[in-house]
């Protein structure tokens, strides 16, 4: 496995080993000392998995009384994933850093809790898989606005009108939205 340092301290990217033959491939999406060892060792509560048509931005999603570490992945098709760090405080506040996940590179991502996180479907059919820190908390679920001025995500839209649900659509921007502290 090759574990990658982004621009944001404490996101990584994961390059899982492949092994590959004729019949298709293997990989270890998750083993824990493994993980641990390269620096994402806080226990996993909660898996989630969705299915996204191309275009749809599901997203900026973080919780605060409940922050979700998210260990992300891509087993069908591609994204345009996001993290932004929205931790007030944080050398890097404000800052994001974006990457493709797909089912060619079988890359994850490591977004730690108090950072938000989004994804754009690339593909015709896009299935997303999330392992999580802590609880999914409707009543603590928040959402900044994909577009916000002041993030300026270079979203790969190439004219398309991005497909977001109500929540998303009225996402806070970053200078209006509550958000959590940087711990140091």
């Amino acid at each position: 496995m090759n574990v990658l340092e982004t621009p944001l301290p404490g996101v990584l990217i994961v390059e899982p080993r492949v092994f590959g033959d004729d019949r298709g491939f293997f990989l270890e999406s998750w083993q824990h000392d493994r993980y641990r060892a390269a620096g994402i060792g806080l226990p996993f509560v909660q898996d989630n998995f969705s299915r996204s048509a191309r275009g749809t931005l599901r997203g900026l999603h973080y919780q605060l009384r409940h922050p979700q570490g998210k260990l992300v992945s891509v087993s069908r098709g591609a994204v345009f994933d996001v993290a932004v760090d929205a931790r007030v405080g944080s050398p890097t506040f404000g800052q994001w850093f974006g990457l493709e996940l797909s089912e060619q590179n079988h890359r994850q991502l490591w977004i730690p809790p108090g950072f938000a996180h989004g994804f754009l479907a690339l593909s015709e059919v896009a299935d997303f898989s999330y392992k999580c820190t802590d609880y999914y908390a409707p009543d603590d679920d928040n959402s900044l606005l994909w577009n916000d001025p002041d993030l300026a995500i270079a979203w790969p839209l190439d004219g398309v009108v991005p497909n977001l649900s109500r929540k998303d659509a009225a996402g806070k921007p970053l200078k209006d939205a509550t958000l959590p502290r940087f711990q140091g």
